[in-house]
């Protein structure tokens, strides 16, 4: 049993922190902006809940945090009141935010020099994964402090994998959302088709998500998206932040994005419908307007 703080309880964080509590058997404390939900989730698990970062951080072994972007997490990380004020020395932060490569940098970096460790930590598998305690890890930082992390961890996860250095955990979230951007608007396109060929879209997805074609977008999203029910999963915003981060280091690195850029712009279209908070799936909504 190891003692834990967890920064910030949004529809993933909150059921993260519950699976440190119940399945790993950790001795929690938890931060959120809005108190009343640090107190919900303090009587639904039995752990405790602070007034600041600084004080959640306090004597714990390991600090998670899973917030919303590089700004949400410098503020809960820095100042008289962060989890840098809080942390004692040796303990590990792991930062569970879809964030910027630059961003996990600059916190290993000011970690190390404060005597703390520091892992990037971004998590797939969306709100039911985490829910479920079965999501994807993709972590970033020294070889000693993932494989003394990685035990707490498994808590909320199925698979854990330590990419390289500080920044990797997020380059790889990168190439993950890379992928379903380009999945979801082909699968948005193949169903799209399928309905004006007057198919039964059941059935055919029946037969090719066993082949080639088949991903998990195909497998647990093609239902919703024939019914054209999108008030689920994660959110096009959500997304459309993931997106920019990723487009943004490519302008650093080089790298070409087309298919990427394109389908944000499909996005931005999606949000212009009122669909900010619907399920990524919603392009099909685009396809069909």
């Amino acid at each position: 049993m190891a003692k834990v703080a967890f920064i910030g309880l949004g529809v993933m964080g909150y059921p993260m922190a519950g699976h440190l509590k119940t399945r790993g058997g950790h001795d929690v404390t938890v931060w959120n902006r809005t108190a009343a939900k640090a107190e919900k989730w303090a009587d639904q698990y039995g752990g405790g809940h602070a007034p600041t970062p600084r004080e959640a951080a306090g004597d714990a072994d390991f600090v998670f945090m899973c917030v919303g972007n590089d700004d949400d997490v410098r503020s809960v990380v820095y100042g008289d009141d962060g989890i840098f004020a809080g942390m004692k020395g040796g303990a590990t932060l792991i930062d569970n935010t879809t964030a910027s490569a630059e961003l996990a940098r600059e916190l290993a970096e000011a970690a190390n020099a404060k005597g703390f460790r520091f892992i990037d930590a971004p998590v797939s598998g969306g709100q039911a994964g985490a829910e479920n305690g079965a999501l994807t890890v993709m972590c970033g930082g020294d070889d000693a402090d993932f494989s003394a992390a990685k035990p707490v961890i498994e808590a909320y996860a199925k698979m854990v994998g330590l990419m390289g250095p500080a920044g990797s955990g997020q380059l790889t979230k990168m190439m993950n959302q890379i992928c379903i951007a380009g999945l979801v608007q082909g699968l948005a396109e193949s169903i799209a088709f399928g309905q004006k060929a007057g198919l039964d879209i059941e059935k055919v997805v029946g037969v090719i998500s066993k082949g080639a074609a088949g991903s998990w977008q195909m497998e647990n999203r093609h239902k919703t998206m024939n019914e054209g029910h999108y008030d689920h999963g994660f959110a096009v915003e959500w997304m459309r932040k993931d997106l920019g981060i990723c487009l943004t280091e490519a302008k650093r690195n080089g790298a070409r994005l087309p298919v990427t850029a394109l389908v944000d712009q499909f996005y931005a279209e999606v949000e212009a419908m009122g669909g900010k908070r619907w399920d990524t799936s919603s392009l099909l909504a685009l396809l069909n307007r």
